[in-house]
């Protein structure tokens, strides 16, 4: 054998240098579908946790309203006492509302004349939101004993009390509960949340309260409605489902504390709402089945309804058979009420609720991630049961299934929570190794778990692969949805972290993960294009090693430490839209530097030159936003120039790129 040189080595080097280094090429096949993209792809997922509903979505600012968070003291009230005015505030049992709040909220004035004052004041969810020249609707529930002759001067106080935002009075009361509806306008103050909601006489008597409520303007102007800055983060996702009302809260961690539907209909002062024992904290069912259903309304989604299917997360549950019949037969009256006509009984009720209209329903899910019960055979034959029913009275349905049955479903809903690098190496070619025809997937919930209160740029990535993944694969992935969807950022007020939307009382933002879902769900085609790569870069990444279940034993033999792999850091996914033409690549570059790729387009007569890129990019994975930096990472949208049937672009390091090209 010849002996190598120095030059000869220097050449292999070289070889081996540029091999290593090869540049990506991609070769869309445009003339060919690989599959059509599922029209009801991307939706949302919601439950109450984080403060999602009360403190969150629902546009209530009274926290306690009904007095019925705690059952001894008036949690979230305050006694207001003002220029040595006095008074006592308590709950009162001997003077219950109505039958669904036991209670009251009795406020006795002992002393107030001229500018001695007496009152209660309610905290919020963290505060009062004002902005200036805002108009707010009160609704007060209240008596009084003879001797109270009043007004009550209703007020939203900043919180040292230096400013009076907005005012307005009931001149007197009655001695029996009545209702009461003021309006409250703000001037030109500066938007704040160190305020409170204030009551306060400056006379001497007893004045009882039974309910008491405060709303901004809703979205849409709801009457019981839903923040309108929430709302339109939401609109511009563009989302085709919801899926409701959990989760966990669908469940509760028994069954007397699952979300009961018939409990969160009708007058929002006879709901008695309930303690959302999974995730620790009260629920006053103000966002009921009718709110959920009208906030699919207002976006133009289509309900996907969970219903309770006879477990609960403490391992309780409701063997199948007879026992469980009244929990089927409930669920057929919930389909009823969103489904049915004004001559069914339930349509009829929901009618009457304020909505004569049916809703359009094509799903449903028959429990909630019930691979957690333990025990065998259980969901076989409760989801059995269900199907059967609801299949007899509603075939028109897709039924859903929360886990593997030997029974058949249409749709199995699978989960995966994950790390950037899980999202990266494996799960994002999960599907592309589903063998077809095969079973119909709802990923009900999923996310890059990587940053807290909301996921910041590497979580992005992960969430911008994982979604290639399943957008090439929407042959079998007809429906996904993040989760968890919302986080109130006050301290106490998340319960899980990584959630896809911040806020708090005054103010809201996207994630850079939310950025990326938006990007995927309004910028899509219809069907799929096959791509064929090329020199696709990678990275090596040591996984950690796997952790024991929470609440078992640690095992006796440490298990291996699994090998170093590699991960791709190159993600794509191409469709396009047959009616416009439209190509859509998307780009997933997670390295620390940019990333020149070839892109050589068939199937065409011709590409256009100059198209779209919307990229998103971050100067380093662990860049985020927050509350007070709502913007720093969001989308940028440019024309570009040098695209056709064949051209090289480079992607920024840590980006997200949809290039749209027109395509004859």
């Amino acid at each position: 054998m010849k002996p190598l040189t120095t030059l000869s080595l220097c050449a292999l080097t070289l070889m081996f240098i540029g091999a290593a280094q090869a540049q990506p090429v991609l070769r869309i096949n445009a003339g060919e579908v690989a599959a059509r993209v599922s029209p009801m792809l991307y939706g949302i997922m919601t439950e109450e946790i984080n403060y999602s509903y009360d403190g969150g979505i629902y546009a209530e600012q009274i926290r306690n309203r009904n007095f019925k968070e705690d059952a001894k003291d008036p949690v979230h009230w305050q006694l207001v006492e003002e220029r040595r005015g006095t008074g006592t505030m308590a709950l009162d049992t001997a003077t219950p509302f109505n039958d669904v709040v036991p209670a009251s909220l009795k406020l006795t004035i002992t002393r107030a004349a001229g500018n001695q004052r007496a009152g209660v004041a309610n905290d919020g969810f963290w505060g009062i939101a004002v902005k200036p020249v805002t108009r707010y609707r009160a609704m007060i529930y209240a008596k009084a004993d003879a001797a109270f002759k009043g007004p009550l001067t209703v007020a939203i106080v900043s919180n040292d009390g230096a400013t009076t935002h907005a005012t307005a009075q009931l001149p007197r009361l009655s001695a029996e509960w009545k209702k009461y509806e003021l309006t409250l306008i703000t001037g030109k103050a500066a938007p704040s949340a160190t305020n409170r909601f204030v009551i306060s006489a400056g006379s001497p008597g007893t004045v009882w309260f039974g309910f008491v409520s405060l709303f901004p303007p809703t979205f849409n102007n709801r009457p019981n409605g839903n923040r309108s800055d929430i709302m339109q983060l939401l609109a511009a996702m563009k989302p085709a489902f919801l899926r409701f009302p959990g989760g966990n809260y669908l469940e509760g961690r028994t069954i007397a504390t699952r979300f009961d539907w018939k409990k969160t209909i009708g007058d929002i002062t006879a709901r008695p709402g309930h303690m959302n024992d999974s995730w620790r904290y009260w629920s006053s069912d103000g966002m009921g089945l009718l709110e959920f259903l009208e906030w699919c309304e207002d976006l133009h989604m289509e309900p996907v309804l969970a219903v309770y299917a006879g477990y609960s997360l403490r391992q309780v549950r409701v063997p199948f058979g007879p026992d469980l019949e009244p929990y089927v037969q409930e669920a057929l009256e919930e389909i009823e009420y969103v489904t049915g006509g004004p001559n069914t009984k339930w349509g009829a009720r929901r009618a009457k609720d304020g909505h004569p209209s049916p809703f359009k329903l094509r799903y449903v899910e028959v429990g909630n991630e019930d691979g957690f019960d333990q025990q065998e055979g259980s969901y076989e034959g409760r989801f059995s049961q269900f199907y059967k029913a609801i299949k007899a009275r509603y075939p028109q349905l897709q039924v859903i299934s929360t886990m593997k049955t030997k029974h058949p479903t249409d749709v199995i809903d699978e989960h995966y929570y994950r790390n950037s690098e899980d999202f990266m190496s494996f799960t994002s070619h999960l599907y592309d190794k589903r063998p077809r025809p095969g079973q119909k997937v709802f990923v009900g919930e999923w996310a890059t778990r990587v940053g807290e209160p909301t996921p910041n740029m590497s979580a992005a990535l992960g969430d911008a692969a994982w979604m290639t993944g399943m957008e090439r694969n929407s042959d079998l992935v007809i429906m996904s949805g993040y989760a968890p969807l919302f986080v109130n950022v006050n301290p106490g007020g998340m319960q899980w972290k990584t959630n896809l939307i911040g806020y708090d009382v005054l103010s809201t933002y996207g994630s850079p993960a939310y950025h990326a879902q938006q990007m995927f769900s309004a910028h899509h085609g219809d069907v799929v294009l096959p791509i064929e790569s090329q020199n696709v870069p990678t990275r090596e990444w040591q996984p950690p090693a796997p952790r024991p279940r929470p609440g078992t034993p640690p095992p006796a033999i440490p298990p291996p430490t699994p090998p170093v792999q590699k991960v791709e850091t190159l993600f794509f996914n191409a469709t396009r839209d047959s009616k416009t033409g439209t190509i859509y690549l998307k780009v997933v570059n997670r390295a620390s530097a940019p990333q020149p790729i070839r892109v050589e387009i068939s199937g065409l007569k011709s590409v256009a030159a100059k198209g779209q890129a919307i990229t998103l990019s971050a100067g380093s994975p662990d860049d985020t936003n927050s509350i007070t930096e709502p913007n720093k990472l969001v989308p940028v949208t440019k024309t570009v120039d040098g695209l056709g049937s064949n051209f090289t672009r480079e992607f920024p390091p840590y980006s997200i790129t949809v290039l749209q090209m027109t395509g004859k």
